[in-house]
């Protein structure tokens, strides 16, 4: 992260941030790779939930 300036790297740390978590919501939404991973148990709690 050396080629990111001290001042841009808050911004660029926060988009990263937020596009992993829409991509997990998206995972646990469609039932993807991630979400298939998981045990029965858990899915079945985030199917509850979403």
């Amino acid at each position: 992260m050396k080629w990111i300036s001290k001042k841009n790297r808050k911004p660029v740390l926060l988009i990263v941030i937020l596009v992993l978590l829409i991509a997990g919501f998206l995972d646990i939404k469609y039932e993807g790779l991630f979400y298939q991973l998981l045990p029965h148990s858990v899915q079945a709690f985030l199917g509850d939930i979403i």
